[in-house]
């Protein structure tokens, strides 16, 4: 295979601050401040999904900046007033604050973009696509990629959509479930993002984070992705790859193997 530029491909993990991490991926006994610092020698970006559950501040940000290496990059998923909840939405008013708060982000030069991941209720209709509208108007500047979980978004047009907006098409891997988004790996606006949450059919609805998310991928498995993302390579500034089936560590212990793959034949890259 033709060797990698390892700098516009990013493997890693959707989130790293979890107790049960400790053992199968931290040292015994580290302490919630020294994760981001071991994580940030292993892989090259992370995808913070705190900023879903509340809305982050600066402090956070600045905080995540002086714990990692330069060149280090940051995806950050967006508030769950701008996904989910109409009430907190109320016209977009929240997205100013969330702005603010990725400051410390964006003068270090680490953020990356924003993943906008909605529910299986965000169907592919006028009012869904109103809302995309807003949000990349009151967005202008930042790297945004569209999470969709029904497959009634897997539509040409809904790609055409997304590339005259400039909005990526965030491609996943989850349970091969009627009604779900298929694997399919497009690019809309120059950069590839790839999610992997377990293919956890029995769980996936229903069912605890716990249990969805507890799935290790094969190797054979993620071979499928490494071919899918290689053809795409041409088209892309950047590539990132994580791995959302966080329980015990698995998402590390997948992320780590896929970066074997991803450079298999080529120089091991490097976090920096």
């Amino acid at each position: 295979m033709k060797p990698l530029d390892s700098s516009r491909v990013y493997v890693g993990t959707s989130g790293y601050s979890f107790p049960d991490w400790v053992g199968p991926f931290y040292p015994a006994g580290t302490r919630n401040e020294n994760m981001l610092p071991f994580y940030a020698e292993r892989f090259p970006a992370v995808e913070i999904n705190v900023t879903y559950y509340r809305m982050p501040d600066r402090p956070l940000f600045e905080r995540m900046v002086r714990r990692t290496p330069e060149g280090f990059r940051f995806v950050v998923k967006g508030y769950k007033g701008m996904t989910h909840d109409p009430e907190e939405w109320k016209g977009g008013a929240i997205c100013e604050p969330f702005l603010r708060a990725l400051e410390p982000l964006r003068d270090a030069g680490r953020f990356s973009g924003l993943l906008l991941q909605f529910p299986w209720s965000f169907r592919n209709r006028e009012e869904s696509r109103r809302h995309l509208n807003e949000l990349r108007r009151r967005l202008p500047e930042i790297p945004l990629f569209a999470e969709f979980r029904r497959d009634d978004w897997n539509r040409p047009p809904v790609f055409r959509f997304l590339e005259d907006r400039r909005i990526g098409f965030c491609s996943v891997d989850e349970p091969d479930l009627e009604g779900l988004m298929p694997p399919v790996h497009r690019i809309t606006n120059g950069q590839a993002y790839v999610r992997l949450h377990g293919r956890n059919r029995d769980a996936w609805w229903g069912r605890s984070s716990k249990d969805r998310y507890d799935y290790l991928y094969s190797k054979e498995q993620l071979r499928e992705w490494v071919a899918k993302i290689r053809s795409t390579l041409a088209k892309t500034e950047y590539t990132f790859i994580f791995f959302n089936n966080c329980y015990a560590g698995q998402a590390a212990d997948n992320a780590r193997v896929m970066q074997e793959l991803m450079f298999e034949g080529d120089r091991r890259p490097s976090s920096g």
